[in-house]
């Protein structure tokens, strides 16, 4: 069996190349970090033949090899760095057959570096709509580099893209020795200098070493300097090295597309994709629909997660009550019982929404309304100091804020980037939906409006609605404070419209709550376990004077249903002493005029690590102080639980304060610690904890008093 061999994924954007990389390793995928940098690195391994294993690298998409984004440069320096790690033994270019030209450039620009290449040639179903026809013999003729074309989507052109990266590998194919244009004749003085200071692969890799060798960190300092010494020698004028070579690239790209190219309606008929945007991207009512989408998305949430968490939250309760009445009435058996079942249930019972939350994401992703959402929404965050690329992190962070800070590196402009990382939190991400979901059931009543929506999927959009507001508002206020002067320009493509992939929609839903029972839960368990042991014990002094007092009280009661009050009371008491209720009650004091108890207070001081603890943090501290109703649910619990003057704790008013602190609040270390990385400084973060904080305070204040 050979070692396995590097295969490097290029292309534009939106051209197939992250189906190819599914449709090739299937589940064999891992995500990292590029080495020095934030930008994503997906890899995995793929069985191209029974002797050839390889492993692909899904490089970022680039228009071309003049890098402008971070995600760029990755792209840029494997493909010329002669060392890195990750420098593929042939590269694989994704071409979109539907925008041949436009794709031919990068191409073209692959090709002259003089490394190992095939060309996969995507989207000839939408080609052959348009009355393209490609001679793919003759593009192969003419490019000197294997053509084919594939579907990834559907599994198709597999097989031959396979069996030609084995004869590449076999070396059956060889780099074309004809460069794609004369990239020598455009400046050949600094070409041999180049060569002479730094190894690279062709004249055309010497051209991009003298165009940007400031930004290749690999370049040691001292061939810097000979770089330097060189160009200022030679009068190199990079931009105009540039233009000329992208018109001779053009000159012969033409030239080939009109001999291997026909098409057979020189007007294009006009596309379905067209039709539809004429509707959806229309300048009234595209964001009527937009609206109407985003309605649809969080009524479905609720509505189709309502069955199986119900579901879910009867099992775990019914599962306590049989394991409290078969089990030994001791120590071991109240940690099973109320710190693991219930840390438990309070996982496992958000994992559908959870899943349905990403699946119905990844679909519009899929058909490719997501890009849309982008162009409709430029107008408006310009007005608050961003542009229509803030609005992709800004959407990713209703799933979780961590990768959609990191998305904001796309962001060319240094101060609509700032502003975009400075607000995606106040996104109400997925980690915030199990504290949406048990405050509204129990305070938002379970009714129809007007026939046909609910009351309470009504509700979860206004919160989500909020986050969006507010994060308008706060740009809005930060773009007067942020003195960085750029301008900016938003170009992109809009994908055509596609059927949703399904095994995709799929797989995301299970790896994406599989992610959060892993990573969440046990964060949750731990919490969990901790907190029931700070609700068991307490100061030995304070928990013998109260097992002294309740023991003598139910000794000389031979009423039951006194002895059952006093049993209540008992465990009441037991709690409001342990260690948790000391802490509770300390913090007590801050919270209360936000109409919060002390065991929310306790809620808000774990939930720091991970938001979503909350419910966790709930389900023990009701569990360890409950006797009776050890098989009721936690909403029904929350629902009894009153202030020591009768009242009940979880009125409308704390509801919906409870839900506008974590709304606003940051209460995620992985969000500051994603920020700081991506700002490269303390100060951003702090601002954001202190703002966020300060925000969801006074607004939850005003809230609870509002409805009070």
């Amino acid at each position: 069996m050979k070692a396995p061999i590097n295969i490097a994924l290029v292309g534009n954007p939106n051209s197939g190349k992250s189906s190819l990389f599914n449709a090739l390793t299937g589940l064999n995928q891992k995500v990292g970090n590029f080495p020095g940098v934030t930008v994503d690195k997906k890899t995995g391994s793929a069985r191209i033949s029974p002797t050839l294993e390889a492993n692909i690298i899904d490089l970022p998409g680039t228009y071309s090899l003049y890098p402008k984004s971070a995600d760029e440069y990755v792209t840029y320096d494997v493909l010329l760095q002669p060392d890195n790690a990750d420098r593929p033994d042939m590269v694989i270019i994704i071409a979109d057959a539907s925008n041949l030209k436009r794709n031919l450039l990068f191409c073209s620009q692959i090709i002259d570096l003089k490394m190992p290449v095939i060309i996969g040639l995507t989207m000839m179903d939408i080609a052959k709509k348009k009355g393209i026809e490609i001679d793919l013999a003759g593009l192969e003729r003419e490019l000197g580099v294997p053509v084919v074309a594939i579907n990834p989507r559907k599994n198709k052109g597999l097989q031959p893209l396979k069996k030609n990266i084995e004869l590449v590998a076999q070396e059956k194919f060889v780099v074309p020795a004809r460069e794609f244009i004369e990239n020598r004749l455009l400046a050949p003085a600094v070409i041999d200098g180049v060569k002479q200071i730094f190894p690279v692969s062709s004249d055309y890799a010497a051209l991009h070493v003298a165009a940007n060798h400031e930004e290749l960190t690999f370049i040691p300092e001292a061939r810097q300097h000979g770089l330097r010494e060189l160009l200022k020698a030679q009068n190199f004028n990079k931009t105009k090295v540039q233009a000329e070579e992208i018109m001779q690239r053009y000159a012969r790209i033409k030239h080939i597309m009109n001999i291997t190219v026909v098409e057979t309606d020189p007007l294009q008929q006009q596309l379905q994709t067209e039709r539809i945007d004429n509707i959806l991207l229309h300048r009234v009512w595209g964001y009527l629909i937009l609206l109407g989408v985003l309605f649809l998305l969080f009524q479905s949430i609720f509505w189709l997660a309502s069955y199986p968490m119900d579901l879910i939250e009867a099992g775990f309760g019914s599962l306590g009550g049989w394991l409290t009445g078969v089990l030994p009435d001791n120590n071991w058996t109240d940690l099973l019982v109320n710190g693991i079942v219930a840390g438990l249930g309070g996982i496992a019972v958000f994992i559908p929404q959870i899943a349905i939350l990403f699946g119905l994401i990844t679909i519009l992703e899929d058909t490719g309304y997501m890009a849309r959402i982008s162009f409709l929404t430029d107008r408006l965050m310009r007005q608050v100091g961003l542009n229509g690329k803030s609005v992709m992190p800004l959407i990713s962070g209703v799933a979780c804020a961590v990768p959609a800070i990191m998305a904001a590196r796309n962001i060319e402009n240094r101060k609509e980037r700032l502003i975009t990382i400075m607000i995606t939190p106040l996104m109400s991400c997925s980690a915030r939906l199990p504290i949406y979901t048990i405050m509204i059931a129990l305070v938002i009543p379970d009714v129809p409006v007007l026939g046909i929506f609910n009351l309470q999927g009504l509700a979860m959009m206004v919160l989500y609605l909020l986050g969006f507001v507010m994060a308008f508002l706060v740009a809005a206020v930060m773009k007067l404070f942020i003195k960085i002067k750029e301008k900016s320009y938003f170009i992109m493509e809009l994908p055509v419209y596609r059927a949703p992939r399904w095994k995709n929609v799929g797989t995301t839903m299970i790896e994406k709550a599989k992610i959060f029972v892993t990573d969440a839960g046990k964060v949750i368990m731990v919490i969990s376990v901790i907190l029931w042991a700070l609700a068991s014990y307490g100061p030995s002094g304070k928990m013998d004077a109260v097992h002294k007092e309740y023991e003598a009280q139910i000794a000389a009661t031979t009423d039951s249903a006194a002895i059952e009050q006093l049993n209540r009371d008992f465990s009441s008491a037991k709690l409001a002493n342990s260690y948790a209720g000391i802490l509770g009650h300390a913090i007590e004091p801050v919270v209360k005029p936000l109409g919060y108890d002390w065991k929310i207070g306790i809620a808000l001081i774990t939930s720091f690590a991970a938001r979503e603890v909350f419910v966790g943090t709930m389900a023990t501290l009701y569990s360890v102080g409950d006797t009776e109703d050890s098989d009721a649910t936690l909403r029904e619990k929350m629902a009894m639980a009153k202030w020591p003057d009768g009242r009940p704790v979880y009125t409308l008013a704390t509801g919906l304060s409870l839900m506008i602190f974590y709304a606003f609040a940051m209460q995620c270390m992985s969000t500051l610690a994603i920020v700081k990385r991506e700002t490269k400084s303390w100060k951003y973060p702090v601002i954001q904890f202190v703002y966020m904080t300060l925000l969801a305070y006074v607004c939850s204040w005003g809230v609870f008093h509002l409805f009070q």
